[in-house]
C-alpha cells in the first residue's frame, strides 16, 4: 500500500483543508465556522479513558473557548450512533455534558484531509491532532500527540490566546507566554532600526532583543 499521508498534511498559513461532516450537531462544513476561530480536534476512540478525560476537559474549558469567538469540533473514525452513546455515558458517569459537536468520519475523508492517520501510530485510527483555524479558514497551528498520552488542554486554549494576542498587537510571544506578561516587538530589519532600537522605549536587551507590555 503507497503511503499517501504526507503528501496530503496541512500546512500552515494555508487554507485550512475544507470538509462537509455528519456530526453530532447535523451537517457540518468548514464555511459554517467562517467569523469564528476554530479547535477541530481528533480522538483515537470513543469509550476509550483517555480520550475521555480529554473530552472532559474539553467541555469544561468551553465557555473559556467561547469567550475568544471560539468554536469545539471533535472528530473520530466512530459512528454517529456510538458517539451519542458515549457522549450520554460521560454524561451520566462523569456528570459532564458534551455540548460541542464531534464528526463521525467512518470514510477517514477529513482524518486523511488533515494528516490525523499516521500509519507508524495505526491505519484506522486518528491520532491525537488538534489544529487551530482561524476566522478566515486559514490553519494558524497544529498540535499533535501520541495514542498513549493525553494532550494539554489549557496549553491550547494557551496558544489560542497567544496567537489572537500576537495578531491583534503585531508581536511575538515568548516562552509560555500569559496574559499580563510582555510580549516580544519584531526584530528590526535594517542596520539604521537596529541602531534605534535602544532608544524606543522597550525594554531592550539587544538590538533584535526588546520586549513591552500590552
Amino acid at each position: 500500500m503507497t503511503d499517501t499521508t504526507q503528501a496530503q498534511m496541512p500546512r500552515l498559513n494555508e487554507q485550512a483543508p475544507a470538509f462537509n461532516a455528519p456530526t453530532t450537531h447535523g451537517q457540518k462544513t468548514l464555511e459554517d465556522y467562517r467569523g469564528k476561530w476554530l479547535v477541530l480536534f481528533s480522538h483515537p476512540a470513543d469509550f476509550t479513558p483517555v480520550c475521555t478525560t480529554e473530552f472532559i476537559a474539553f467541555a469544561k474549558k468551553q465557555d473559556d473557548f467561547a469567550a475568544m469567538n471560539t468554536e469545539l469540533l471533535g472528530l473520530s473514525i466512530d459512528s454517529h450512533y456510538s458517539h451519542i452513546a458515549w457522549m450520554l455515558n460521560i454524561k451520566e458517569k462523569f456528570g459532564v455534558e458534551i455540548k460541542f459537536p464531534i464528526i463521525a468520519d467512518l470514510n477517514m475523508k477529513v482524518a486523511q484531509s488533515y494528516g490525523m492517520i499516521q500509519p507508524g501510530a495505526s491505519d484506522t485510527a486518528a491520532v491525537r491532532a488538534t489544529f487551530i483555524i482561524d476566522p478566515e479558514g486559514v490553519l494558524r497551528a497544529m498540535v499533535y500527540y501520541p495514542m498513549n498520552a493525553g494532550r494539554s488542554v489549557d496549553e491550547i486554549h494557551r496558544l489560542l490566546v497567544a496567537l489572537q494576542t500576537a495578531d491583534e498587537n503585531s508581536c511575538a510571544m515568548p516562552e509560555n507566554w500569559k496574559p499580563g506578561q510582555p510580549v516580544i516587538v519584531p526584530t528590526p530589519k535594517t542596520p539604521e532600526e537596529a541602531e534605534a532600537r535602544a532608544s524606543e522605549g522597550y525594554e531592550t536587551v539587544d538590538w533584535y532583543f526588546s520586549t513591552r507590555m500590552l
